[in-house]
């Protein structure tokens, strides 16, 4: 964990007419890429029949021309991007889902992560359900499903499941005759939708995956909002809306999110932008030249160098075709990366005081190697600003981070982790800062927990990303001991 981890991207189109709708769902996960890149997927709704392809690796090597044209044409499809934050990393765990029921079939995607999902999947289990992954998202599934089956309408199905789905969630639902979309009560994950030329209606997790296809942004999806879309047009349920304060992830905004979307109203750029100034104001320092850790920590650097007054510079190339470290499974991998994602550019740096912005520090891994390069490379002083808080919280609303035992914030003081990474000084954002990133149209609310510890939902019990595999472990080791005994 030597960088933060977040888990998906979801898309999905309906279509006025009958088409190669695939084709508008690879582009769009394909804007969506950096949100996941362990397994993708793809279903498309012909008439009722849903076909769907997923498997573990990146969009372009997954969703081949041969997948399209196998997917068929069809009016609604969903695709979706993943990094798992439950469950495994394997082929079994990719999205979308696909449900067959006694009422029709289901396909559903998900960005977000369960609190109770461990709670559910044992009251599942004991009332006889079978699971096939070991991801929340089918947890979720058979709660629709279950609903679905005394329900008049999926739209009802969804909106009685929610009362019973806790944490986490913004979903993409492929049912025969309608897409749905909809967000958790806190909205802790974001989703929007837009239209394209053509009528089609297009849902997304960020405004960038809508310019991918060509659609124009209409608005963003309410937190606790139930968005159906079908032939008569577009509705909203807003029975779930306004029950709780909207707690976005602002890390969405510092991290997640690409520079050119808008969520809930905000830029991310300027968000961004706003972040570095704040870092100016707070921590000033004598220095010769700004530079930014690509690719999140370029525009926080622009705003710290236009406050601060201080020269910008192109301080780092990246190689483009490693995607992000932290993705990677497997330290070692994600180390190896490293050493041939960033190089430093000497001729900005050498003799040089150097102000190096980038967006976290989780493990501090990463931000020493960084800070190694630079040296090498002729840095005279190196001054550490950060465009977030210190980490010193779990997350259990869909980033990867646990426990506390990783976090070098948790472990060590401010001067303590100046001399891990080897800078001269260190800076980070404040958390009432945070809270200012939306500048003069802030969006109701943030989750910044794994900054300040105020937990807007409730804590699960079990949090390990495998909980499930643990879970099906224990069994067995149960009923192997069971069996010794008799």
């Amino acid at each position: 964990m030597s960088h933060l981890r977040e888990e998906c991207g979801i898309f999905g189109i309906f279509s006025p007419k009958t088409g190669n709708v695939a084709s508008s769902v690879y582009y769009g996960l394909f804007a969506l890429q950096h949100r996941g890149q362990e397994s993708c997927g793809i279903a498309v709704n012909d008439d009722g029949l849903i076909r769907s392809y997923k498997d573990t690796g990146l969009v372009n090597d997954i969703i081949t021309p041969q997948v399209i044209d196998e997917l068929g044409e069809g009016n609604m499809a969903i695709g979706h991007v993943r990094y798992g934050t439950t469950g495994s990393n394997g082929r079994l765990n990719a999205q979308p889902i696909v449900v067959n029921h006694i009422k029709g079939n289901m396909a559903l995607a998900h960005n977000g992560n369960l609190v109770n999902s461990y709670d559910l999947r044992c009251e599942l289990e004991l009332s006889g359900s079978i699971f096939h992954t070991t991801s929340d998202t089918e947890v979720i599934s058979y709660i629709i499903t279950k609903e679905r089956v005394c329900s008049a309408s999926i739209e009802e199905a969804v909106s009685r499941a929610m009362h019973r789905l806790k944490g986490a969630y913004s979903l993409v639902i492929m049912s025969p005759k309608k897409l749905i979309a909809l967000r958790d009560e806190h909205g802790f994950r974001p989703l929007c939708y837009g239209m394209t030329d053509d009528g089609s209606y297009v849902v997304a997790s960020e405004s960038c995956a809508l310019s991918a296809v060509g659609a124009t942004f209409i608005r963003d999806i309410r937190p606790g909002e139930i968005v159906v879309f079908e032939k008569d047009g577009v509705r909203s349920i807003t029975e779930h809306c306004d029950r709780c304060q909207p707690s976005l992830c602002v890390f969405e905004y510092i991290y997640f999110a690409r520079p050119d979307s808008v969520i809930d109203g905000n830029s991310v750029h300027s968000a961004r932008l706003r972040a570095g100034a704040f870092l100016a104001l707070q921590h000033p320092v004598q220095a010769d030249i700004v530079i930014g850790v690509p690719d999140s920590g370029i525009d926080a650097a622009i705003g710290y160098s236009r406050q601060s007054g201080i020269p910008y510079g192109v301080g780092f190339i990246k190689n483009k075709y490693i995607g992000r470290t932290f993705i990677s499974p497997g330290q070692t991998t994600r180390e190896d990366r490293v050493k041939i994602k960033l190089n430093p550019i000497e001729a900005t740096v050498r003799g040089k005081r150097v102000v190096l912005i980038d967006d976290s520090i989780v493990r501090g891994t990463t931000s020493g190697r960084i800070v190694r390069l630079l040296r090498d490379a002729g840095a005279t002083e190196v001054h550490m600003r950060v465009s977030a808080p210190p980490f010193l919280n779990p997350c259990y609303y869909g980033t990867d981070i646990d426990s506390r035992d990783n976090l070098i914030a948790c472990q060590h003081t401010i001067p303590e982790i100046e001399k891990i990474i080897g800078v001269d000084s260190l800076g980070y954002l404040s958390v009432d800062d945070v809270h200012r990133l939306g500048g003069e149209n802030p969006c109701n609310g943030y989750c910044a927990a794994c900054f300040n510890g105020n937990y807007p939902a409730e804590v699960p019990t079990h949090t390990g990303k495998h909980r499930f595999e643990q879970k099906i472990s224990d069994t067995r080791k149960q009923k192997e001991e069971q069996g010794r005994e008799r």
